[in-house]
């Protein structure tokens, strides 16, 4: 949040302006150009205020705004629940990262997606579903990840593939039948690598090869007989090398037995 300042010209205030001039400027706590409050500079602002934090709330409505997002961070807790409508997002972003975890529901429906996120990173899991209709798929991607697996349900028809890999990501195993035919192969390619052999073979026939590629390695091997003329050479490689390894074996298993018999 603070600004940037030029290594050439550092904004120096005028120490006559400042309330503080008798108090801290004598003490030693601040310094025209490095430590300051007065100064429209984000850096002498955060310094002043970290050696001064007692001063911040009182900075809470002041009509610069990253000097309000600044105290923000270094004023009483109890002090911020009246920013949560403040004008400026980055004042409402300070705000989100210090509120109480009880307080963050007031801020749902922020406009500000980065609001959002910081929301859904904090909140209780218990209120996390309410953001799992947000606007934002950042926001989503964020429900995604922290929901409970068993409450993963509703996201699965998420609009947006990259939540919808995440939640192929994390879904109960028992239950990646029912993404099977989402429209985008990269979810289905997650689907793939996780599921049981089993169950992955009803993925030898997906449109997309890398799917079909990626189940053939997890498939019993009497189910690839299917795909010894499958159209894509790196599928058809991949079925005779497991045919193959699996002949080889039995050859083995076999002659073991008769030198044992």
């Amino acid at each position: 949040m603070p600004g940037r300042e030029s290594s050439i010209s550092v904004p120096i205030a005028d120490c006559s302006l400042c309330l503080f001039r008798g108090k801290t400027l004598l003490m030693g706590r601040c310094m025209p150009g490095d430590t300051c409050i007065t100064a429209e500079s984000g850096r002498q602002i955060d310094r002043f205020f970290r050696v001064s934090p007692n001063y911040a709330e009182q900075y809470l409505h002041d009509s610069f705004w990253e000097r309000r997002a600044i105290a923000v961070r270094y004023a009483p807790q109890k002090s911020l629940t009246e920013l949560i409508h403040d004008e400026d997002e980055v004042v409402r972003r300070a705000v989100t990262y210090r509120l109480p975890q009880s307080q963050l529901i007031q801020l749902l429906k922020d406009p500000d997606r980065e609001v959002r996120m910081t929301v859904a990173d904090r909140i209780a899991l218990d209120e996390l579903e309410k953001l799992a209709n947000d606007p934002d798929y950042i926001v989503r991607l964020t429900v995604a990840r922290r929901l409970p697996t068993g409450r993963l349900f509703r996201l699965i028809r998420d609009k947006d593939a990259e939540v919808r890999k995440i939640v192929a990501e994390r879904l109960p195993l028992v239950s990646l039948g029912l993404m099977v035919h989402d429209d985008a192969p990269e979810v289905r390619r997650v689907i793939a690598e996780r599921m049981s052999p089993e169950d992955a073979v009803t993925l030898l026939t997906d449109p997309d090869w890398v799917v079909r590629y990626t189940a053939v390695q997890r498939v019993a091997p009497d189910a690839l007989v299917c795909l010894l003329d499958d159209p894509e050479p790196d599928v058809r490689a991949a079925v005779q090398e497991r045919l193959s390894n699996h002949l080889n074996n039995t050859d083995k298993n076999d002659k073991s037995g008769e030198i044992n018999d």
